[in-house]
């Protein structure tokens, strides 16, 4: 019998804290060894007497990052420069530290 396939497939992740909820960055494998991406974004709710989590997915394939990351990056600028442009994005960067303790939480098989 074959092992919990979650295990064989998941080959790299990385988790993002935003508050109330946390993104996702996982790569897996198919069964043939392609590679695709989903992103998750996980939102703690407060549900009867206790917390559930509420997930989004989004599964993205090689012949699409590209586009994906084009069209992120392009909605991005348009909020940063045409929308907020008196905002100081860089308020919110964390210090190098911080990021550090981010990257040792990266999964990989």
């Amino acid at each position: 019998m074959e092992e919990n396939n979650k295990d064989r497939d998941e080959i790299f992740s990385e988790r993002v804290k935003a508050g109330k909820r946390t993104y996702f960055f996982d790569v897996k494998a198919t069964r043939s060894n392609d590679y695709y991406l989903t992103i998750t974004e996980s939102k703690r709710r407060y549900k009867d007497d206790g917390f559930v989590y509420e997930k989004h997915k989004i599964f993205l394939y090689k012949e699409d990052f590209d586009k994906f990351i084009n069209a992120l990056h392009s909605t991005v600028s348009h909020v940063k420069d045409e929308l907020l442009p008196d905002v100081d994005f860089e308020q919110y960067k964390k210090p190098k530290e911080e990021q550090n303790s981010i990257d040792s939480d990266l999964k990989w098989d």
